[in-house]
């Protein structure tokens, strides 16, 4: 009875005021988004951020990140260096108030900096709370400050180690493995690509990145310096490297109106994709924002004014929408915001409305000038639009014909697919199994009460190379809008995606473990990168994995996913026994597949997700895109990683 009582007396002493520190390691997930691979990373992206903030103000032009060999991260500036006098509220260092207050921070004085990435002040000091071991190392005033932590805590306080004639911070910790018990191994390629970004967003600024864990033929660090003198130009470039460009340069400007500064490049190619990337203080802001609808205002308008002059729209019989003047277009706006408020605890929606007006006027007054000083290229971009507004209204037509087909419209499900039994869709998974052969002995392995089966004949369309109303009359995209019963997007917007009636919460593609097999997957995969990007947004896609080899020895028999794996087994299972390499998912039988690939206690799933929305797009053009040097050189240089048999 006194245990019931004391479970419903909620008096004061309930309620856990946590500290700030305290409350960021028990809600890591709160600050840094996760904490598997994003979350790790993104302590590094908050260190880097306190030193480009010092770039921002004029500070620092230079950037050092170095992976350690134990894998932790050192990142070091040649700024202004973090101030180490005595705070007068808090009674001790300043530098000891930044590194261990949530909340505390230069960025809230307008004086200190302007404008700045980290908005919340949680950035170093939330890095610090997650680390096992963290050293700031100042180099200010000829003099080298140095303190170390722990969690979160002060070891000792600040003190002097040495003389100097530099100036700046050095930060170097290592994540707190109790915290991050997925992972701990840092990711060159994900880190190279934020530092990049950061260093076409900052031209001026260099960034290196060194990776002591890897060493080169001649016993030198892995690394790379990232260095734009052109700024957003040069990232445009980089970013269509793999497209044909249909007019003559880069159309690109910095303006400043009112207190927003205001950098915008882009450019036209001769794709059907539409790439627009946005970024507020050097934060990407994957859903757009004030700053996103005046682009699109200023863009649009302008064209418009223009196209109606020129008396090249008067044959077409239908209006022209603001998709068709971004039909090809890849553009980047990047602008400077002093109090951005953002929408939303992941800061990716900017909420500013007094930033409209001005992106819409420095978009507007770029493009009359271009237009005018390039008729040619004006010509080009004009046709461009009339053909994507013709394109458009095909697509209508043949998107109303998948719509009749699908399931809310009372159409009936694909004659191939097998569905499940089970109704709630948060417990539904449907394979996409490439060929009708593998289609049967998957329908035969299955569990017929949540796992459906869909098998798509042959390769699917490349809808990097084809033109919308081309992919929405294709059968087998077709078969996969409806078995999956999500609606299709509008008119005005043709890639929105409404997940609300999706019948199954996984899709899991599953091909050969071959060559064939890797380029179906990846014809699906940019399928939905282009046209259902909110399934692999949202978490619904993933990729099985079948075993390369079965080892067996009698009647004994194991699986193998890797060489590794294989000798492995091999050694286990000793003399006489015997592999079989499979080269597709029809060489194993409906059990062997069940027990491999599909029965969720042993399968392996890979969920596919999207770090950098940039490089995705990059990736994607490249692989299925018509220029062929650069995607001989993206296989070559990752030939290590590929299993090709001959």
């Amino acid at each position: 009875m006194s245990q019931e009582t004391n479970k419903n007396n909620y008096s004061a002493d309930s309620i856990q005021a946590l500290e700030g520190m305290e409350h960021v390691r028990m809600r890591p997930s709160m600050y840094i988004g996760d904490v598997g691979v994003r979350g790790l990373h993104h302590l590094v992206y908050e260190v880097v951020d306190n030193s480009i903030d010092e770039a921002l103000a004029g500070y620092c032009d230079t950037i050092k990140v170095t992976i350690n060999e134990d894998n932790s991260i050192t990142v070091e500036d040649n700024g202004r260096g973090i101030p180490v006098d005595i705070h007068k509220k808090e009674g001790v260092s300043a530098l000891e108030v930044v590194m261990t207050k949530i909340g505390a921070g230069g960025k809230f004085d307008k004086d200190s900096y302007k404008v700045s990435g980290g908005l919340h002040g949680v950035g170093v000091s939330c890095v610090n709370a997650l680390s096992d071991l963290l050293r700031a190392t100042v180099y200010r005033d000829g003099k080298i400050y140095e303190q170390e932590y722990s969690k979160g805590k002060a070891l000792f306080p600040v003190k002097v180690i040495g003389e100097t004639d530099q100036r700046g911070t050095k930060v170097t910790f290592k994540p707190d493995t109790t915290i991050f018990t997925q992972i701990t191994e840092y990711s060159y390629e994900t880190l190279a690509g934020r530092l990049r970004e950061l260093a076409f967003l900052n031209k001026g600024l260099t960034i290196t990145l060194t990776d002591a864990r890897e060493k080169l033929e001649d016993g030198s660090d892995k690394g790379e310096t990232f260095f734009s003198k052109e700024g957003l130009k040069e990232f445009i470039k980089f970013l269509d490297g793999n497209r044909v460009p249909i007019i003559g340069d880069v159309i690109s400007m910095e303006l400043d109106k009112g207190d927003v500064p205001v950098e915008v490049a882009l450019i036209y190619n001769d794709t059907y994709a539409e790439n627009i990337y946005s970024y507020v203080n050097n934060i990407n802001t994957h859903e757009g924002g004030t700053h996103l609808q005046g682009f699109r205002m200023g863009l649009t308008r302008t064209l418009k004014k223009y196209a109606d002059a020129s008396g090249m729209l008067e044959k077409l019989k239908f209006e022209i929408t603001g998709d068709d003047f971004r039909e090809g277009l890849t553009a980047i706006i990047s602008v400077k915001v002093m109090e951005p408020q953002f929408e939303g605890q992941t800061k990716t929606k900017l909420g500013n409305r007094e930033v409209v007006s001005p992106v819409s006027q420095a978009v507007a007054e770029m493009l009359e000038s271009y237009l005018e000083e390039n008729p040619n290229d004006a010509k080009i971009i004009v046709q461009k639009v009339i053909l994507a507004a013709q394109a458009r209204h095909a697509a209508k037509k043949a998107r109303e014909m998948v719509q009749r087909k699908t399931v809310m419209t009372g159409g009936g499900l694909p004659g191939k697919l097998s569905d499940c039994s089970e109704q709630d869709p948060t417990k539904c998974e449907v394979f996409l199994v490439e060929g009708d052969s593998a289609g049967g002995t998957a329908k035969q392995g299955r569990d017929r009460n949540f796992q459906a089966i869909l098998p798509l004949r042959g390769k699917i369309l490349n809808v990097e190379k084809a033109m919308g109303h081309k992919v929405f009359e294709n059968e087998e995209i077709k078969n996969i809008f409806t078995a999956l019963g999500v609606t299709i997007g509008t008119e005005e917007d043709s890639k929105a995606l409404n997940l609300e009636k999706l019948r199954y919460h996984k899709v899991v593609i599953m091909c050969d473990a071959d060559v064939d097999g890797s380029h179906i997957a990846t014809l699906i995969l940019t399928f939905f990168f282009r046209y259902m990007r909110g399934l692999i947004e949202n978490g619904h896609v993933y990729i099985a994995t079948p075993p390369l080899y079965m080892v067996k020895k009698g009647q004994k028999k194991d699986y193998a996913w890797t060489e590794e794996e294989r000798l492995s087994l091999i050694e286990q299972m000793g003399s006489g026994s015997s592999v079989q390499r499979y080269k597709g998912l029809g060489e194993m039988n409906a059990e062997q597949l069940w027990e491999t690939t599909m029965n969720p206690e042993h399968r392996i799933l890979r969920k596919v997700t999207i770090d950098s929305m940039q490089e995705a797009d990059r990736v994607f053009s490249m692989l299925m895109g018509d220029e062929v040097p650069p995607r001989r050189e993206f296989i070559e240089k990752n030939a290590t990683y590929a299993k090709i048999d001959v």
